[in-house]
């Protein structure tokens, strides 16, 4: 056994059964050790932000890490976006970077670099692994800080990779970890609040977006003057079915503020106090008026459910019915396609269960309301806001949950970023379906050019946000990586080719001309 193959052995013990990788030259000894381990899946990304966004997909599905193999600080560098959006939504991921021979890195190689700074921001966890001896303790250490939903990154020169153990040695198992229970004297406080009839809005982070964590918040509410919203990008949120309808809080800091204007408390379940995404002169950055308690019932990362549904117990509400599934109808076949058009049509066609990764700041916000009741869905966000995060996080999930459907619906701007997604997709036969919103713009640059008092279609804004000299052609693109695509213009394409995708399995692309 040499230090590589006591590293993928610590994987294969503590349960990573797979690996996305872009490896280079300073990892060849770890994928020699991969091809002789049994039990992780080795999937290989084109760019290394495919593979630290389909780890991070991967990871909100499943709950457990997977592991990145990327190629010294360079590789590592490319796949820095995907791994801000992974640590924004508390994905658990262990990064493996090979890196230069100890003896090797005086000389100042081409590719060597300083992989630490440009790794911690990132990690919650970095180690390097400098002498053989740290191969499994480090490596166990570093799984261990993962099961905290941490992302662990660990560098390891060749020399130790190749290093040959005279003795074959032990490789611990970690204990599952077990989620801090409750605080009983939060939830007595928070139901005192609740009590007192005083105004409180109930924020949900990802970790109370469960349908019976919504079912309990949505019971707490129809007893008290509690209004409850969705945090605006959960890393997973479970929708549709019997679950109710909660609202998504406002993404714009002057509805936002709005919202919260006559809230006496905030109560937060695994989020984070509302914030302004970005600082805007004359706006607070906090958007809680001043004066307005903030509580916190659980913490991001805490057992949020477990909390909301024993507050919900500790008031002692009545569970409220099941909600209905409203399904709503195929829009007229000969509608042109917009936002509106694209996501009632997904809405309607969409499998139970289906996953839906969605990224598009101007043409996926329709869907959230227009599929709220739908069929049971998951529904994945773009958590740190780093665009070129949907296609990788509906590759990993499709990885993750290979019984379930996955939808991609995806702006055109963004899937540029990372539309090598496409032909991991195609290799491993993946069930994504992705619905291209081809608007040919940065639309919410647009947007947000329009809120600044600025002239969105003036030569030099216009020219920094259009997409259209020269238009992409998303089908060919596709067809390129090995994926059947095809191209709608109205309501009737889409329902069409919709039907047809979802009919035959594997990746297929729709261009949603809009």
């Amino acid at each position: 056994m040499n230090g590589a193959d006591a590293i993928v052995a610590a994987m294969a013990k503590n349960q990573i059964d797979i690996c996305f990788a872009n490896p280079g030259t300073t990892e060849l000894a770890l994928v020699d050790a991969l091809d002789r381990a049994s039990g992780i899946r080795s999937v290989l990304g084109l760019f290394e932000g495919v593979c630290t966004g389909a780890a991070d997909g991967y990871a909100r599905m499943l709950g457990r890490p997977a592991a990145t193999l990327l190629h010294l600080g360079p590789g590592f560098a490319n796949g820095i976006a995907n791994l801000h959006n992974a640590r924004r939504a508390r994905s658990p991921m262990l990064n493996l970077i090979g890196d230069h021979a100890t003896w090797h890195l005086p000389f100042d190689a081409p590719l060597a670099s300083d992989i630490k700074s440009l790794a911690t921001p990132v990690s919650g966890h970095y180690t390097y692994l400098g002498t053989p001896q740290l191969c499994i303790d480090e490596t166990v250490t570093a799984i261990g800080a993962t099961k905290s939903g941490l992302i662990s990154t660990v560098v390891i020169p060749t020399d130790v990779q190749e290093h040959v153990f005279d003795e074959r040695p032990g490789i611990p198992a970690l204990s599952p970890r077990k989620i801090e229970a409750c605080d009983g004297e939060r939830i007595e406080a928070a139901a005192r609040v609740l009590r007192s009839r005083k105004a409180v809005i109930i924020l949900l982070g990802a970790g109370a977006m469960t349908s019976a964590g919504q079912r309990a918040a949505a019971s707490i509410a129809a007893t008290t003057r509690a209004r409850v919203f969705a945090e605006t990008f959960p890393a997973r949120w479970d929708r549709g079915g019997d679950t109710p309808v909660i609202p998504r809080f406002p993404y714009f800091p002057e509805m936002g503020i709005e919202t919260l204007k006559d809230a006496e408390c905030v109560l937060l379940v695994g989020a984070r106090a509302p914030i302004a995404y970005f600082g805007k002169t004359g706006l607070p950055s906090e958007l809680v008026r001043p004066g307005t308690s903030v509580e916190t019932l659980a913490d991001p990362g805490g057992d949020a459910e477990g909390a909301i549904v024993a507050l919900a117990q500790a008031l002692g509400v009545e569970p409220i019915p099941p909600f209905a599934i409203s399904v709503p109808s195929l829009p007229e076949h000969g509608l042109r396609l917009d936002p509106s058009v694209m996501a009632q049509t997904v809405a309607e066609l969409m499998p139970e269960r289906a996953i839906v990764a969605v990224e598009g700041a101007t043409t996926t916000p329709f869907f959230f309301t227009t599929a709220a009741a739908a069929r049971p869905h998951t529904v994945l966000t773009n958590t740190g806001g780093a665009i070129g995060q949907g296609m990788p996080v509906a590759t990993g999930a499709a990885l993750a949950c290979p019984d379930r459907q996955v939808i991609n619906l995806q702006g055109d701007g963004s899937a540029a970023y990372t539309v090598q997604a496409l032909w991991t997709q195609a290799r491993e036969r993946l069930n994504v379906v992705t619905i291209l919103c081809a608007n040919k713009n940065y639309g919410v640059l647009r947007v947000e050019l329009g809120r600044a008092g600025m002239n969105p279609d003036a030569p030099v804004p216009h020219r920094l946000t259009s997409l259209e000299d020269p238009a992409l052609d998303w089908v060919g693109l596709a067809r390129g990586f090995g994926v059947p695509a095809a191209r709608a213009h109205t309501a009737g394409d889409l329902a069409e080719l919709t039907r047809t995708a979802l009919s035959q399995g594997g990746p297929f692309l729709i261009e949603a001309v809009m």
